[in-house]
């Protein structure tokens, strides 16, 4: 079992090009199943976080590889 918190604390990496996209900063979860639909990256912020944040970026579930150790693997097919 992995805490949120846990998963909030790994880098985001698309194995498509190898660009880290960020961390966790929220989930997505059906509470109907319990499961999570999708995890939530933040952008960030674009002049020392003082001018406003850039889109988040959504990453469905099913485009998740693998949760490591230190970082989850996801695959995005369109340059994001």
């Amino acid at each position: 079992m992995v805490k949120i918190s846990e998963l909030q604390q790994k880098d985001v990496v698309n194995v498509a090009n190898g660009k880290r996209l960020g961390n966790i900063g929220d989930i997505d979860i059906n509470l109907t199943t319990g499961q999570i639909e999708a995890i939530i990256i933040i952008g960030t912020g674009k002049v020392l976080g003082l001018f406003g944040r850039a889109d988040e970026m959504i990453i469905p579930w099913r485009d998740i590889v693998k949760v490591g150790a230190d970082v989850i693997l996801v695959r995005l097919d369109s340059d994001e």
